[in-house]
């Protein structure tokens, strides 16, 4: 593959990391993610299978070592498998790594797949260890289903890191349940603070649970130890004392990480957003049908890309009005 110049925005920021898309769609329906009755894209704004290894090609050949597929759910994209197969093709050929952020619900069918194709680890989210809570919180889903996909990925090889949004008077009184639970498994865990992103029925404000004070309640039991490690993303992360397993804090509210900034993210429909909190896009699924090269728009996706997010939980409207599900989670 030829060598082309990296990706370098205005500010300095390298981009090695792209978050891709691979649909919309989610098989459940998280109340601080999207809305109870979701109206989702029309499969045939979708990119094909093709055009998604076209497009993560195009960012490979300028510098990018990190993809991480998402959606909405990205195992319940028809054909995820070959799409799997053929990007983790790329591995040691101009890309470092492929991961996953996942709901679990299809892991226990598609661990094994995924080990072989060269993905190493992924990310579940899991915001309670209670059926019933874990029901209120998804409005569909069954917690033994997501466990066993959990334990599927561990079966297989997969190293597994939970996700947990923390959500005041939803799951506050779960995280120490959680980091012990998490620490029993060997997994790390990750907490993230609720983000305004699309219209919800709920107040994200009520929802809203400032990570600093979670980490001073934590710091009561446990020892937490600031450490150097990244995986490629924004979390801060900590060594838990006498747990070993990390802690990661995800803050876009209490601590802004985006001078660090080192990735975009793709919607399944090829629209390319320099910011999560932002509306500054290009759009490259028509360049692509068109036999267009994309460096202009990648270049331009980089002059333009923002310094930074303006989220304000309190605000009267959400930062954008597209959900997590649509930008990529």
């Amino acid at each position: 593959m030829d060598r082309k110049p990296d990706l370098i925005d205005s500010f300095g920021r390298r981009v090695t990391y792209v978050r891709l898309s691979v649909t919309d769609r989610c098989d459940l329906r998280c109340r601080y993610c999207m809305a109870e009755k979701m109206e989702f894209l029309p499969r045939a704004d979708l990119l094909t299978l093709e055009e998604i290894v076209q497009l993560a090609d195009a960012f490979i050949a300028r510098g990018v070592k990190r993809i991480r597929l998402t959606g909405g759910e990205p195992l319940v994209r028809r054909g995820i498998g070959d799409l799997v197969d053929w990007l983790g093709e790329r591995i040691g050929h101009g890309l470092d790594e492929l991961t996953l952020t996942t709901n679990g619900t299809q892991l226990t069918r598609f661990a094994v797949r995924l080990h072989a194709a060269g993905v190493r680890r992924v990310n579940v989210s899991l915001d309670s260890l209670r059926p019933e809570r874990f029901r209120h919180i998804t409005r569909l889903g069954d917690l033994a289903q997501v466990l066993d996909g959990i334990e599927a990925a561990a079966a297989a090889a997969l190293r597994v890191k939970i996700n947990m949004v923390a959500l005041k008077g939803l799951n506050e009184d779960e995280i120490e349940a959680m980091l012990l639970w998490c620490a029993e498994r060997g997994h790390d865990l990750t907490l993230i603070e609720t983000m305004p992103l699309g219209a919800v029925e709920e107040h994200r404000g009520d929802q809203y649970l400032p990570l600093d004070s979670v980490k001073r309640r934590l710091e009561e039991s446990f020892m937490l130890t600031p450490t150097l490690s990244r995986t490629g993303g924004p979390a801060r992360y900590y060594e838990v004392g006498g747990l070993g397993i990390r802690l990661g804090l995800i803050t876009p509210l209490t601590g802004n990480f985006c001078t660090g900034c080192n990735r975009v993210r793709v919607t399944a429909t090829g629209t390319v957003y320099g910011c999560l909190g932002q509306d500054q896009k290009v759009e490259l699924r028509d360049l692509m049908r068109a036999g267009a090269g994309l460096d202009d728009a990648l270049d331009a996706l980089m002059a333009g890309k923002p310094k930074g997010h303006d989220f304000r939980i309190g605000a009267p409207r959400p930062a954008v009005a597209r959900h997590m599900s649509v930008t990529g989670g």
